[in-house]
Formats: structure tokens, sequence, C-alpha cells
């Protein structure tokens, strides 16, 4: 099985290609010339064309797909995409647990995040975890990038990049305002106005959004959350009648969040009976946060060949989780995932955890999980492209210096609880007695990538570099004031390469080859000495256009060398973020992706239909244990938790001129709960789920359209996930209708 997909894929390609062979164009249509061009600063590819031209895997939601639904959930927006897999937590998409081709999903920590190109997780290289995730609902497209190419996105290189694209700045005067209500008194208004001129440019765009939650507390407290987003972009044409173009465009983006929401779940037992609700124990449990970007963009087009692009950023994130941290009787402590797994054995914690007994002072720990990062740095790249006879040349070069770091300044308080359900404040703690420490990193990365096009042809080599300096300093919690007396401090540095080369064919404008190689890489952790995550990465795929019917079959395999694991609290560890190694593993899988129109190509209705498929295959090729994280203990031949092996994903549309509606349906595979083979025991499984959801829209003029959503439309009860502690519920039957004008 181990490079079976990569066969399996090669066979499709050659029997395909032999059918089509005697159908050779030399010659191209003039459509080509869209991915010769210098594309948006904001986007990787920026259109769905150059995202089917690349010589890797590539797949761009462009605006009108995100508009048929406009989720403010992004696991929603992203279940199209084959390749992608993804963990619910909270029923809302608030901090998603992405992975792509099979890299470790916990907090999306595994693959580059960016927002118009610039790096947006917390601290993208100190403390990866993306307790922070631009809300999707502003965005007007999003890129995801897999394979051999995306050597120029980084630091994280195995499994791919996702790019989320924020409202641009109009070419002329226009807005929007968009606003609805449904279940759970769940709301959300949307604001965007903006215009541009031959020297100046601005949009500024404001959205709220929140829900009181589909969960329920004894108290009656709501299990929600509310979210604010303010965007403000400007722009200047410097020397508008000078011979090189310059401008600068300023970006400011703030946003807050305030929800109660718990890493609490349910036991077995608890879940069958009422999977919607939370034990009182967790009443106190409230996550806020803060998030302000600045950035301020230098554009010279030297010419219509030659763009020098230069971005300055700064993010700040602040958030404090406080919530239910371990349960402790007559001196003995137990996490909260033990006593959910086993409550039979701990029933005098789980009685506590349930609020069903006067327990002792201090018996509930609930931590304020209270953390600043800081984020910021300077990159430019610089775009040349030329044609010499028949061949395209398109040479990119890129830098970038990065500084990030997080400060932990933490404590721990203690409640006791009441039969009743009541919690009461036994012991107030004083912060920084918890977690008080500071992560940092210094990194340099640098890539040039050569593209040329020569007839059918398309070469891309590439190489980045990374050059990445992680320390640690360790405070203690008897040093609040942060004097030094007790201070630990630690280092780790790598300097790596990383290659990658891919290629595409074009046999004619309906059928295409692409395959590549390039290596993979995630920064190691501030130990002394460890390694970095390394592994090789093969794809090879066609994309095609036969009877009306387009799409893409890609195999993949992704050959791990040293796979990184994370102690993370969110996938029931210590929270200490160390990473440990875990030696080799495999994953390989296949992605296919067809789209067909069941209308005329004149019809007044379009009936546009998509289906994506996802296998994905993992083991594990030694043993290892691993008490404190997501895997538990390893033997060769396990398997990777977390990751489905099926998934597949279906979407319908009826598209009039006076109205649309839009179904779609996705399949998500039984998955393990910690690594293992064979069949997985029920403690161990998340069951698998199809879940579907409908929209609709109705254009009273072309300015007005009234809306409706209708999310997991037929009501199906089911869990999530089994982490951080305890079973957790997806989002039940939710009904929402709204209005929305445009100017």
């Amino acid at each position: 099985m181990k490079r079976g997909i990569i066969v399996l894929s090669a066979l499709f390609t050659l029997i395909v290609s032999s059918q089509e062979k005697k159908n050779k164009e030399k010659s191209l249509d003039s459509i080509q010339k869209l991915d010769e061009v210098i594309i948006s600063t904001a986007a990787i590819f920026g259109n769905k064309y150059a995202a089917k031209h690349r010589s890797g895997s590539a797949y761009y939601l462009s605006p009108k797909e995100l508009q048929k639904f406009s989720f403010t959930d992004v696991n929603r927006v992203l279940r199209t995409v084959p390749g992608v897999t993804i963990y619910e937590e909270d029923g809302f998409g608030l901090r998603p647990n992405i992975s792509l081709r099979g890299t470790s999903p916990e907090r999306s920590s595994k693959i580059t995040l960016m927002e118009d190109g610039v790096l947006i997780a917390p601290a993208p290289y100190s403390a990866s975890s993306a307790y922070y995730f631009p809300t999707i609902a502003r965005m007007e497209a999003v890129e995801v990038l897999k394979g051999s190419s995306q050597v120029q996105y980084g630091p994280f290189t195995t499994g791919g990049a996702i790019n989320m694209i924020s409202s641009q700045i109009p070419a002329e005067f226009g807005g929007q305002i968009r606003a609805n209500y449904g279940s759970f008194n769940s709301n959300q208004i949307h604001a965007k106005v903006g215009n541009s001129n031959d020297t100046f440019g601005y949009m500024v765009e404001y959205l709220n959004y929140g829900s009181d939650g589909f969960k329920t507390l004894p108290s009656g407290k709501n299990t929600g959350f509310n979210k604010n987003d303010l965007v403000a972009k400007f722009a200047l044409n410097l020397f508008p009648s000078a011979r090189v173009k310059q401008s600068l465009e300023f970006k400011f983006q703030y946003s807050d969040e305030v929800g109660n929401e718990t890493y609490l779940g349910l036991s077995e037992a608890d879940f069958k009976t009422n999977p919607f609700s939370r034990y009182a124990s967790s009443n106190e449990d409230k996550m806020t946060t803060d998030h302000t970007q600045y950035a301020i963009t230098h554009k010279a087009n030297f010419s219509d060949n030659i763009r020098l692009t230069t971005t300055a950023y700064q993010n700040n994130f602040a958030r404090n989780w406080y919530k239910l941290d371990a349960v402790t009787v007559n001196g003995n402590r137990k996490s909260l995932a033990s006593i959910l797994n086993d409550p039979t054995t701990f029933s005098e914690y789980y009685n506590i955890v349930n609020g069903s007994v006067n327990s002792a002072s201090d018996a509930i720990s609930v931590k304020a999980n209270n953390r600043k990062y800081y984020s910021q740095g300077i990159q430019t790249k610089l775009d040349y492209h030329w044609y010499k006879g028949d061949t395209f040349h398109d040479i990119e070069v890129g830098m970038r210096y990065h500084y990030d770091e997080e400060d932990r300044f933490q404590w721990v308080d203690k409640y006791s609880i009441s039969s009743a359900g009541d919690l009461n404040l036994t012991t107030a703690a004083i912060p920084g007695t918890d977690a008080n420490r500071i992560t940092s990193a210094n990194a340099f990365a640098s890539f040039i990538t050569y593209k040329v096009k020569y007839n059918n042809w398309t070469f891309t080599p590439g190489i980045r570099y990374e050059n990445i300096t992680l320390k640690r300093e360790d405070f203690g919690s008897n040093d609040v004031t942060r004097s030094g007396i007790n201070l630990a401090e630690r280092e780790n540095s790598v300097g790596v390469f990383i290659p990658g080369i891919g290629s595409n064919y074009k046999f004619n404008n309906d059928f295409s080859i692409f395959g590549g190689i390039h290596k993979g890489f995630s920064p190691p952790g501030n130990q002394e000495g460890q390694e970095p995550e390394e592994s090789i990465n093969y794809e090879l795929g066609t994309r095609f256009n036969f009877a009306g019917i387009s799409g893409e079959f890609v195999g993949f395999f992704n050959d791990y060398s040293n796979l990184l694991g994370s102690d993370l609290a969110a996938t029931g560890g210590t929270g200490s973020l160390d990473q440990f190694n875990a030696g080799e593993v495999n994953v390989n899988g296949i992605e296919l992706l067809l789209n067909y129109n069941f209308a005329k190509a004149n019809a007044t209705i379009a009936l546009p239909f998509s289906f994506g498929y996802t296998l994905t295959n993992t083991e594990f090729q030694n043993s290892f244990g691993s008490s404190n994280d997501l895997w538990g203990t390893v033997t060769v031949g396990d398997e990777l938790p977390y990751i489905p092996k099926h998934q597949f994903n279906i979407g319908f549309s009826i598209e009039h001129k006076t109205f649309e509606v839009n179904f779609n349906g996705r399949f998500n595979g039984e998955f393990r709960t910690l690594a293992g083979s064979g069949a997985i025991p029920n403690n161990e499984r998340v069951d698998s789920n199809f879940i579907v959801d409908v929209s609709g829209k109705y254009f009273v003029t072309k300015q007005l359209s009234l809306t409706a959503n209708i999310i997991n439309l037929l009501d199906e009860t089911y869990a999530a996930s089994r982490v951080p502690a305890g079973l957790r519920p997806g989002h039940p039957f939710g009904a929402y209708a709204g209005l929305e004008f445009r100017f």
C-alpha cells in the first residue's frame, strides 16, 4: 500500500492520456495568459483558472462559492475541498482543528495559515496553535495550496497552506449590509463600504455575530459567544505620472470575543441521555480575546513584468480562557479526561464534576489560561517574468524576517461546589503562580522559484531556506514580578533548506497531468537539540474536462522521517506545548473532485453539481509511548488518530436570475481518538456522520435579497470529538433568515 496510491494515479493518468493524445493541441487558447500576469499581492494564485494550472494541487474558493451559504464557520467552508480534514470542537468553528493531507489537526498547528499573504496564527513559530482564527464571514476568497509549489509558503510545508483573502478595496463606490437571525438567538450583522479613484482608495468593514449556544447549563446561563470584527484599508497611489508605479496600502484589523465555552465534554452515558447538556462545574468557564493587526504594503511596478512588493506587519493577540482544569479528592488530583473516560472508577470525582454532591473546599481547579501573543515581521517579494521566443519564464524571490512570542502569565483558582450545582470561590490565586514564562522565535526565511513554460510543459523548481532560533524563559511560579531570580532558560535552533519541484503537461484545454516532489518541514520546539519534523512528499494527478464533467484526481504520499507531536491541553494533554519526536510515519491517499452542470448551456436555470472525495491512509513505522498527548501508546502499524479514512462532500444548486437554492452534504468517516489498528474500541471511536446544510436566496431587486440558511437539515445528533475532555456534540438543526442589501 506504501506507494499504491501513486501507482493508481499513474495508471489512471496513462489510460486517459492514451485516449486523448490524438487530440493534442499545440496552441492553447488565450485564456492561458491569465496565469502569466502578476496577481494581487494578497493572493497566492487569485482565481480558479490559475489554481487549475499550477504544477501542484491547489483550490480556490471564489467569492461566489463563499456567498452561497455565507457561513461564519470555517469548518463548513473548507469541507468542500478534497484533502482537508477537520474535527469540530464548539459547533461554531471558533477554534478549528484543520489537517491537510494527514498532518496533525490539533488547533491547525501544522499548516501555514495566512490572511492576505501574511502569517496569521498568534505565534506561528514559537506557539503555532491557532487560538485565534480569522473570521471567515469577512473573507472574499480562500486559497488552499498543497503539493510541491508550496515551498514559497512556510514555515509548515508538509500538508499545505491556507490563505484567506479579506475584503479588498473596490474599484468603484459600493458596499453591502447583511443581517440575519435564527435558532439559539444566533445573529449576525455585516456591513462594508469602499471606493477608489486614481490616487486614493478605502474600504471599511464591520462584522458582529454571536449566539446563545445550543448547550444547556443547570444554572440557565447561556453557552454561546459574541464576536466583533473591524477592518479598515486605505490605499494611496504614489507619483501617478512617474514611470515606476508605486502604491502604499495600510490595513488595520481589530476583533474581540467573549464566549462561555469550555474544554469539558460529557461521559458516554450522559452523551447518550442528553448530548447538549453541560455539567455544573463548567459554569464559570469563559474565553475572552482581542486581536489587532497592522500592515503596510508598498508595491513598486517597474514595468508590466517586474514588481517588488514589501509588507511590514504586526499582530497582537491576548486571550484568557478561564476554564475548569481538574478535580481533587483527598489530595489526589485527576484530569477531566480521565474522570469522564471512567466515571465509575472515579465516581467521587465525577459527582463533583456534575454538581450532585457538596464538595470540599478547593476541590475544583479553574485555570486562568492567560496569554499574550506578539508577532511581527517584514517580507518582500520580487516577481519578474518575460518571454523569450516560445518560452515563458517567471522568477520569484522572497525574503522574510519574523519575530514572535507567547507570554504565559497564568493562575489556578479553587472552588467548591454544592449539590445544587453552585460554585463558590474558596481560594483566589495570585496571577503568575501557574505558568509564568515567555517562549519566542526569531526566524529568517527566503525562497526562490523559477517557472518555465515551453509549449505544453510547465516546470516549477524552487527552494526555501528557514533559519530559526527558539527560546524559552521560565520565571517560575514563585517570581510573579519576573525579577529573574529563578530564571530557567533553554534554546534551540535549526537551519534547513526545503527544495521542491513540480511539473505540468497540458495535452489540450481539457486534459493535463501534474506531479511533484518536495520536502516537508515543521519547526521543532525550544528543547535543546530537538530535531524538526521532516518528510518527503510526492503527488501525481490529472485535471480533466470530458463531456461536461470537469475535475481533478490526485494521489499523494507523505513519507515522514520524524513526525512531531505537541502536548496540548486541547487534545487532553497538560498544555505545556512541548513537542516530542514520534519517528517515522507514512501517509498516503487520493483526492477526487468532480463538477457537472445538469442544465443545458443556454438554459434559464443552472444546476451545478460537485462531488469531492478524500481517502487517507496513515501508519506509524515505529513504536513509542506518549501518555500526555493525543496519540497514546503507539506500536508499529498503528493509525494516526483524528484522521478519518473516508470522507466526501456533495454540493448541488438550483440557480435562477430571481432565486437560488443550495444543498451541501458532508460525510465524515469514523475515526479513532488514540493511535491503534484494527477495529476501533467504542471508547476510542468517533462515529461517522452525514450532515446536510441548505441555503436559499430570493433576489427582490438587483440590490436587495432575502436569505435563508438551515444547518444540519436532518437534525443529526452526532459526536464531533472526544477531546479535550469527554464527548462533544456537533451543531444541531438550526434555521436562520435575513436580508442582504448591496449598493
